[in-house]
């Protein structure tokens, strides 16, 4: 009968619509069946207006307050005590205005009853009414403040549903990215690490065993780092991304040239972290689309930033269009409010490919270590 989220508050009201009820015991014949029948009106009123909205809700409680004032000035001025059921529905406008203007009608109405019904009041009663006037005509403030709070709460259950979403959406994207990035790679590497042994197995078996426990390394320690990346994103050091994407050029009979400044230890774990993983994505692009021969690899600590350089000189990216390692490296680099640019190598590089910089503050770095302390 009543929305579920009002509980039981609606049933207890129907209680007070007893006492108009009573109020018509003295009534006989017409008069006392269309009393009955006004009364049954007002309850559907009190009813509809629990699920009316805009337009209907405000016929409704007009209806309802044009029902008191019938009640009240022609059968029993006491009934002018249903007032409190409209003022709670007066207190439900959420804009002021709206409020204002219900508001306005309902005190007209209320006092011009009353004014009306005064004579019919002994003295006494008309003394023990007045309070209760004055908290008829404050009640709907009163409502509205609970209204609002509650059309609040209403609003922070459902930004609250929706963080929940965004957050669950975005624990999605950065596992993506990290099997990505993580996987991407080390599959990428163990296929050039198959194809060395497939080589090498006729002309040089030792050596092909060799690269055959080199593959049964990697893959133990990609298995290693799935279950790091379910318990917690793997924070990875810039040695070892060095490391790894050197192991990974070599095998793919790529040279490799360096200009790293020596105390990148002192960068932030976060700052190495993505330093890595977007080198990890670079070098698994040259191996896989370039077919380059040459790699440079350049690292700047300069002043409130960090600059890395990948350049090749392989086929460049004419045409081709960015793919998901492209768009998980940006994303990433988001976090930190880094930047991604991919254009051609400059002049004085020697090399004819593409060149990839990644630039993220060392702000990070700083703000890290300050909450270390």
């Amino acid at each position: 009968m009543f929305p579920s989220k009002q509980g039981f508050f609606p049933y207890v009201w129907l209680l007070y619509l007893l006492m108009p009820a009573l109020n018509l015991r003295g009534e006989q014949g017409l008069k006392l069946l269309l009393g009955v029948l006004i009364l049954a009106v007002f309850a559907v009123t009190y009813r509809q207006l629990y699920w009316a909205r805009g337009r209907a809700f405000d016929l409704w409680l007009t209806l309802q307050l044009l029902l008191i004032v019938v009640l009240s000035l022609f059968y029993s001025p006491y009934n002018i005590y249903m007032g409190y059921f409209a003022s709670n529905f007066v207190g439900w406008y959420s804009e002021f205005h709206d409020f204002r203007r219900a508001y306005v009608l309902y005190a007209v109405i209320m006092l011009g009853t009353v004014a009306a019904a005064v004579w019919n009041f002994p003295l006494e009663d008309l003394l023990y009414l007045l309070p209760f006037l004055v908290i008829m005509l404050a009640f709907p403030f009163g409502a509205r403040s609970l209204s609002r709070k509650q059309a609040l709460e209403l609003k922070l259950e459902q930004a609250n549903k929706v963080i929940k979403e965004l957050v669950q959406r975005d624990e999605r994207m950065r596992i993506a990215r990290d099997l990505h990035d993580t996987m991407g790679h080390t599959l990428s590497l163990l296929t050039l690490k198959s194809q060395l042994v497939e080589k090498l197995a006729l002309k040089q078996p030792e050596r092909a065993a060799e690269e055959a426990r080199e593959i049964q390394r990697i893959s133990r320690a990609a298995l290693r780092q799935v279950r790091e990346l379910v318990s917690d994103m793997r924070a990875v050091t810039l040695a070892e991304g060095l490391a790894e994407a050197g192991e990974m050029l070599r095998s793919a009979e790529i040279a490799l040239e360096t200009e790293v400044e020596p105390d990148h230890d002192g960068l932030s774990d976060l700052s190495q972290n993505i330093l890595s993983l977007c080198l990890k994505e670079a070098v698994t692009n040259i191996v896989k689309h370039s077919g380059a021969t040459r790699c440079r690899l350049g690292l700047e600590l300069l002043t409130g930033e960090v600059r890395m350089t990948i350049c090749d000189n392989g086929v460049g990216l004419a045409g081709r269009r960015e793919g998901n390692g492209l768009k998980g490296m940006a994303e990433r680099l988001s976090l930190v409010d880094g930047s991604l640019t991919v254009d051609a190598p400059s002049g004085d590089s020697g090399l004819k490919g593409t060149c990839l910089t990644v630039v993220i503050p060392r702000v990070v770095k700083e703000r890290e270590e300050g909450l270390a302390r």
